[in-house]
């Protein structure tokens, strides 16, 4: 028999084109939500077909035991609400509709696939939980698997947000077909114009709102970034809330990552394996971002959407 639970527990869950990830919470009146249990699994989602708009069967079938997983963790620690939601890979696959009928029929739990606005509005608010940003504006960016996100905001106000269908594991199928190799320089080009055109509205929008005080980054990739930073990779409950990243650190990783095949980028200490792709084309993005809007600030934060729907479901 389990010990009755004297507090309200919340089990969040946030399915992204990568990385699926559990956030259990026990809401102690007066305290911050204590954390029972934060995990995630690579479940890579979009590989193989997010450039089809198909979930093909092997990911399609990690995902149903992943949640199934997540189900009997939840049931453990006995959480009453379960929130769970639902991002690029889902929101653009034509078999996205099916997955969330299956999980239903097989967990119980009711998947939420949501819109790109509404992700970066609770990005932004998760990256809030761990960055105080203060009065000055700033661009907060996260880089998913299907699609990345870009807001400016300071810490009460977003002042503009988007989300473009740019993500990693998209720009790993246009740019990167053989990623067991060398990143090509021609490729590195071919990615940053690409980026040029794709970007305009940011680039407008940072006419509009900027200066801005540095950039703060969220997700698998920042995160796999602070992990190289201090050489070795970290569990989820381990990282600290934020870290700041010299440029000139990470000018050096992506010269390093540029120069190294798949095996010896999986060899890096602090390099998450199942990153070891995807972090190549996702550093073109940040360099570009670095780059064309002349920021010489990186804050990664650990905390980013679930955490930020957390935020909203305590009213914070």
């Amino acid at each position: 028999m389990h010990a009755p639970v004297l507090h309200r527990r919340l089990a969040l869950i946030d399915m992204g084109t990568n990385t699926f990830h559990l956030l259990i919470v026990e809401d102690r009146p007066g305290q911050p939500p204590h954390p029972l249990v934060r995990t995630k699994v690579g479940v890579r989602l979009g590989e193989g077909g997010i450039s089809q708009g198909e979930i093909m069967p092997a990911p399609y079938a990690r995902a149903l035991q992943t949640l199934r997983g997540f189900k009997e963790e939840i049931e453990l620690h006995q959480a009453t609400e379960v929130r769970a939601t639902a991002t690029s890979a889902m929101r653009v696959s034509r078999n996205g509709p099916d997955l969330v009928r299956d999980i239903l029929a097989t967990t119980g739990i009711q998947v939420e696939v949501i819109g790109g606005e509404r992700e970066a509005e609770l990005i932004a608010k998760g990256i809030r939980q761990a960055v105080p940003l203060g009065q000055a504006r700033h661009l907060l960016m996260d880089i998913g698997g299907g699609s990345v996100e870009f807001i400016i905001a300071n810490e009460d106000t977003i002042f503009w947000k988007h989300s473009f269908e740019i993500g990693g594991q998209r720009l790993l199928d246009q740019f990167f077909p053989d990623p067991s190799g060398v990143f090509p320089r021609a490729q590195v080009q071919a990615e940053l114009e690409f980026l040029a055109d794709k970007l305009a509205p940011l680039t407008a929008a940072v006419a509009e709102f900027g200066p801005l005080a540095g950039l703060v980054g969220s997700s698998g990739s920042f995160d796999t970034l602070a992990d190289l930073s201090v050489g070795q990779v970290r569990r989820e409950a381990d990282l600290p809330p934020s870290t700041q990243l010299a440029v000139a650190d990470f000018e050096r990783y992506f010269a390093q990552l540029l120069t190294l095949d798949h095996d010896g980028r999986v060899a890096l200490p602090g390099m998450f394996p199942m990153r070891a792709d995807m972090l190549v084309v996702a550093s073109i993005i940040i360099k570009y971002v670095l780059t064309t809007y002349g920021l010489t600030q990186i804050t990664t934060s650990a905390l980013a959407l679930k955490e930020g729907l957390l935020a909203e479901l305590m009213g914070q």
